[in-house]
């Protein structure tokens, strides 16, 4: 696949009359425009077979550019040559009727990828099957759920037999058994050779899975390359334009420390996203210094898919950390039996030091993620060791 020069705009008028009333009381008035350039001179190739990433913050272009790649979108300029079958993933529910059941859906969003009649009835079991919507497939989607609706329109992206796969954020919605899915999919898919375009805001899952990752600003490709590179360069895109805009809590301008990354390791020492419960996790910090500090704090902060503060792995209670000289790059390891209860988290690292009064350095929100699994769960946001005893009167 390869992408010259491409770009794409949108027209935004300044004022919209919708009826017929707003025209009548307005009959003189005339609505300018401007032009939004979501695509500016977009250039890239994707070798066959290459499981490639695509990153950037909300507004950056990202959806844009798959819609235009599926055929969703026409290209204001430049070129795009893909060679084969196109399978698209890109937004929760396009495609779908919402007054059609979800057996009706199958079908006809499958016939659309490009399969026969014939073909998607023989993959429609399964297909449901994958999405685990054996209960409601004669139920109307517009009484599906967000997840339910994810789920059937990733289980049919994926039974379609194209040599190109268009993903877009299928992580953002969906429980943690179901991300476990979509990551044994993905091997799956790269095994087979696939060419798939995936398109996140977990580095974690970029770092994990891509050959190769691109990150885009305002339209534009800022740097192609290395997973853990585009990752790191991401997370320093964010934090400036967070800066810039004001958002970071007072205290984070020092730059007297920021975060570079944070991730999960197993017992081994290797990265992961996916653990099972009761194993040992480590969760690694990585820290570049700027100015001197005396006994920073560092923290990860582990918080669920509602927003619940869960977990905080923090330096704070034990002890002292040392002095630490400009210029200088930290690690720092958290190791825990991990107890957490079984769904996705997501992992926000800090820094912080005491001069008198707590004061925040850095803080990545949402930096990295960690899927826990387990059997059986039972019901509370961690599953401690417990010591039963039954006794009989």
């Amino acid at each position: 696949m390869l992408v010259n020069h491409l770009s794409k705009g949108f027209k935004l008028p300044h004022q919209r009359y919708s009826t017929l009333k707003e025209r009548a009381l307005h009959p003189f008035s005339r609505s300018g425009s401007e032009t939004l350039n979501a695509l500016h001179d977009v250039t890239f190739g994707v070798e066959s077979g290459e499981f490639f990433g695509i990153v950037g913050r909300n507004g950056s272009g990202k959806s844009t550019l798959l819609k235009c790649l599926a055929g969703i979108y026409g290209v204001d300029r430049g070129s795009i040559e893909i060679h084969g079958r196109v399978s698209p993933f890109i937004e929760l529910g396009v495609g779908f009727n919402p007054d059609l059941t979800a057996r009706d859906n199958v079908v006809i969003n499958a016939i659309m990828l490009g399969l026969t009649r014939r073909e998607a009835r023989r993959r429609f079991d399964e297909i449901i099957a994958f999405a685990e919507l054996e209960d409601f497939v004669d139920l109307k989607l517009k009484n599906y759920s967000s997840g339910m609706a994810v789920r059937l329109g990733f289980s049919v992206a994926i039974q379609v037999d194209a040599e190109l796969v268009l993903i877009d954020e299928v992580l953002a919605v969906g429980d943690a058994a179901f991300q476990r899915k979509c990551f044994d999919e993905f091997e799956r898919m790269r095994a087979k050779g696939r060419t798939i375009l995936f398109v996140t805001h977990d580095m974690a899952a970029v770092e994990r899975f891509c050959d190769r990752a691109m990150l885009l600003e305002r339209g534009r490709i800022l740097e192609i390359g290395p997973p853990d590179e585009i990752a790191l360069r991401y997370n320093e895109v964010n934090f400036r334009r967070a800066i810039s805009e004001g958002s970071l809590p007072a205290g984070l301008l020092g730059g007297e420390a920021r975060v570079r990354s944070v991730w999960c390791e197993n017992d081994r020492g290797e990265r992961i996203v996916i653990q099972q419960r009761a194993d040992r996790c480590t969760v690694v910090l990585e820290i570049v210094v700027s100015k001197a500090l005396e006994n920073p704090v560092f923290a990860v902060v582990f918080r669920n898919d509602v927003r619940h503060t869960i977990f905080v792995a923090t330096s704070l209670l034990s002890g002292h950390t040392g002095r630490f000289e400009p210029g200088e790059q930290v690690t720092v390891r958290f190791s825990f039996e991990n107890r957490l209860a079984p769904r996705r988290y997501t992992l926000t690292p800090t820094i912080g030091i005491w001069d008198p009064e707590y004061r925040q350095l850095d803080q990545r929100e949402d930096l990295a993620a960690l899927i826990v699994e387990a059997p059986m769960q039972s019901g509370g946001v961690v599953d401690l060791p417990t010591e039963v005893q039954v006794t009989r009167a």
